[in-house]
């Protein structure tokens, strides 16, 4: 008879404090769909994660999802719309709309070089080619690289080879330079890239993309703008065995305050994987910042006022749902 008539008192709470209080009892479900796992069309998988928590922390904040479901590298030179993400062979494939396209011609619009923070585990793929577009001659070596490498040996990586397949089948448009000098070179650094720009009109990324071919043709490979980055997938231990089927299938995340490993399940967080019942939890406590911190804040102070609410229910009767006066006014 005492819980019913607890139940009851609860349940004639006015509904403003319900308004805090159902959210923080249902802070565990909506924890569980909090790392999405998918931008648009691109699967967003380990060791990434667009919501902060998730994924590993050795990449958080690099990829941000719009509204729209577009999919974002960030990086120091800016954001990048992400094409394709690769987990079998592990790279991100971007594109700069600063860069030249096709569409450009002849006509070179203003850009800038793309950079990489070196702190973090991307890299840019040696299987980018880079096209730089009416080269200064007196600051930049612009020759054919074989004639020019049998002639000077020991300068051969310094040259700009004008005499490159690239700049001789231009993809998807083979005649939109005209008139217009095409080299090409690979910078060693992104300062090396810069002073390119520095005397160069303009300047592309070719990414040689493998392909799968119906024939016995040895060519597997074709060329596509845009610019390969290749990221390590830093495996664990722990991670292994969060993610492990047989112990719980877990997602691997970390606390956003101390970065360390948390395997994420369905009803809590724990520090090994879902089904060990063993080690104590934390509930979503400073896993998804922000959010958890809010909803608790919220669940605190209906639950406060629900508590308060109830002494007085207790001390005048009858009960009156939903009436709000002098005596029963929360705020």
């Amino acid at each position: 008879m005492a819980s019913l008539l607890f139940t009851y008192k609860f349940l004639c709470l006015c509904p403003i404090t319900l308004l805090f209080i159902f959210p923080f009892l249902s802070l565990i479900e909506a924890q569980a769909s909090l790392c999405r796992t998918t931008c648009g069309d691109i699967p967003i998988n380990y060791p990434f994660g667009i919501d902060d928590g998730c994924g590993s922390p050795y990449y958080r904040h690099m990829l941000a999802c719009s509204d729209s479901g577009r999919l974002e590298l960030r990086t120091p030179s800016g954001r990048y719309p992400v094409r394709s993400i690769s987990y079998s062979d592990p790279h991100v494939f971007v594109t700069d709309p600063l860069m030249w396209n096709c569409q450009d011609g002849h006509h070179f619009r203003p850009t800038r070089p793309f950079s990489l923070d070196t702190s973090t585990h991307f890299s840019l793929s040696p299987q980018n080619d880079y096209l730089f577009f009416n080269c200064s001659e007196d600051y930049v070596i612009v020759e054919p690289k074989p004639i020019f490498c049998e002639r000077f040996p020991d300068r051969c990586d310094s040259s700009c080879d004008s005499a490159s397949y690239l700049c001789r089948h231009l993809p998807e448009c083979a005649s939109a330079l005209g008139g217009s000098s095409c080299c090409s070179y690979y910078p060693k650094a992104t300062e090396s890239l810069r002073l390119m720009l520095k005397y160069c009109a303009s300047y592309t990324s070719v990414y040689w993309k493998t392909v799968v071919t119906t024939t016995d043709s040895p060519y597997n490979q074709v060329p596509e703008y845009g610019i390969r980055v290749d990221f390590d997938v830093p495996v664990t231990t722990q991670c292994l065995q969060c993610q492990d089927p047989t112990k719980g299938a877990g997602t691997c995340g970390f606390d956003t305050q101390t970065q360390n490993f948390l395997c994420m399940c369905k009803e809590r967080n724990v520090t090994t994987y879902c089904k060990d019942h063993d080690i104590s939890s934390h509930r979503k406590a400073g896993v998804i910042a922000g959010t958890v911190t809010a909803v608790s804040a919220a669940g605190a102070i209906g639950i406060g006022a629900g508590i308060w609410y109830l002494k007085k229910v207790r001390a005048k009767a009858p009960v009156t749902c939903g009436v709000q006066s002098n005596e029963n006014r929360l705020f």
